[in-house]
């Protein structure tokens, strides 16, 4: 989706919010792009340590750039398009979720494309796509206890927005503009949108 909203075969230098782990952002746009360059960001050293092997792994080293802490941190460097996936439901309260859609909105040229892709919906509030996630732990073997304290645990855990409104309000706040759906799965959303102006 960010390639075809970038363009093909475009230098593009992405903002990777949220990279730690395994970078995925980072390797599966790198396939399509040989251009672009990363900067990846994420609070935590031992998640950026995994981030920075498998982005030496996939060889690409050279292109991407760390930075452990936080994106409200950062320099004011334009960048041309960013991510961030699987982080908005782990931040507790409407603040931090501003606070971090703000600092990317801050730090993007006028019109740059961003993919946002977590979890909305308050989780008890759904009942049936709630009970849906923990057949889809059966399906992959787990037992009557392991899907109950995987789902006690998922109740417990994030605060995701409360639905697709209240993401898009989040996000034409911080300074982007109504964002398009294109991916859901349960509780799981995805959309694009622009930095504002």
């Amino acid at each position: 989706m960010l390639a075809a909203a970038i363009g093909h075969d475009k230098l593009a230098r992405v903002l990777v919010v949220g990279a730690g782990g395994g970078a995925m952002e980072i390797r599966c746009a790198a396939r399509l792009e040989p251009q672009w360059t990363y900067l990846a960001v994420d609070p935590s050293p031992s998640m950026m340590e995994i981030a920075r092997h498998r982005v030496e792994e996939a060889d690409l080293a050279d292109r991407t750039e760390f930075h452990t802490g936080l994106v409200q941190d950062l320099v004011h460097e334009a960048f041309d398009a960013a991510t961030l996936i699987g982080v908005l439901h782990h931040l507790e309260g409407d603040e931090a979720k501003h606070d971090i859609l703000t600092g990317i909105a801050a730090r993007l040229k006028p019109g740059a494309p961003m993919i946002l892709a977590g979890n909305r919906y308050a989780y008890a509030s759904q009942p049936l796509l709630l009970a849906a996630w923990g057949e889809r732990w059966r399906m992959q073997g787990a037992g009557p206890d392991e899907v109950r304290g995987k789902l006690a645990k998922i109740l417990q855990g994030a605060d995701p927005p409360h639905s697709d409104e209240a993401v898009a309000d989040f996000l034409t706040a911080a300074g982007f503009e109504r964002p398009q759906s294109f991916f859901s799965s349960l509780f799981w959303g995805a959309w694009i949108t622009r930095r504002s102006g």
